[in-house]
């Protein structure tokens, strides 16, 4: 099975490449660095020839709310007719637990435009929502930061395991198309208030932490279920301690 992986040299798309070579499959990358550009659909026609599924994990390299739309509505655009045009059986894209319910994001309307455009197709699909990855903690910390002090919400939140997604997106690659979403999350359910500055602190980062029902997550404030999947979801098996064990 050819499967062409758009964002295919990033964090999860050269995971998913490697993961469904070692199965068998021929998985080929697709990115800036391959020749492929998806915003003006440069190289898409040639690099999808003869595809049998393309999975789509690329992002915006802006999170300003006109780029980040701009972005996911052109490129899925472009994905989608040139997958068209090859024959395309099976598209597989990665989004983000909470798309769908936080409208006060630009970043996740953005990826709700884009699942509209996938659902709206005609292509077969399947979307994978995953919650953040703990490779991110450091950077949502950062994001976070109000006056010197780290602002976060008494809030749930179920990181994972970057490698945990990607071996979602693979099987869902691999199997057959659902036409629906399905969700993936961390093994671990805990408090965002509690989870942040304690991961920070294993790297000796202890920043002042302010708990602040009012602190925003990509511009929007969260209920206490807004991060972690719902009922039915499939869990990672890497917990934060093995993660952070592996990585350092």
């Amino acid at each position: 099975m050819k499967v062409v992986v758009i964002g295919g040299t990033g964090l999860i798309g050269s995971k998913v490449v490697e993961k469904l070579n070692a199965h068998g499959h021929h998985a080929v990358p697709a990115a800036p660095q391959t020749g492929i550009n998806i915003l003006t659909g440069e190289g898409l026609d040639h690099a999808l020839a003869g595809a049998d599924v393309v999975v789509d994990v690329s992002n915006s390299p802006s999170f300003a709310d006109d780029d980040v739309m701009d972005f996911f509505v052109t490129a899925t655009t472009n994905i989608l007719d040139a997958e068209k045009k090859a024959g395309v059986e099976h598209h597989v894209a990665l989004s983000v637990v909470g798309t769908g319910t936080l409208p006060d994001s630009g970043y996740l309307r953005a990826k709700a435009a884009q699942e509209d455009i996938i659902r709206q197709s005609g292509v077969p699909y399947a979307i994978v929502h995953a919650t953040q990855f703990f490779e991110f903690t450091k950077a949502i910390a950062d994001a976070s930061m109000i006056d010197g002090k780290l602002h976060l919400a008494a809030v749930h939140y179920q990181p994972i395991a970057s490698d945990d997604v990607a071996s979602a997106v693979s099987r869902a690659a691999t199997g057959a198309p659902q036409n629906r979403t399905t969700e993936i999350g961390g093994p671990e359910r805990v408090r965002m208030d509690q989870f942040i500055p304690a991961a920070l602190a294993k790297s000796g980062d202890e920043r002042d932490v302010v708990v602040d029902e009012h602190a925003t997550y990509f511009g929007t404030e969260l209920a206490d279920d807004s991060l972690v999947p719902g009922a039915g979801a499939e869990l990672g098996t890497t917990t934060y301690e093995a993660w952070a064990k592996g990585s350092s």
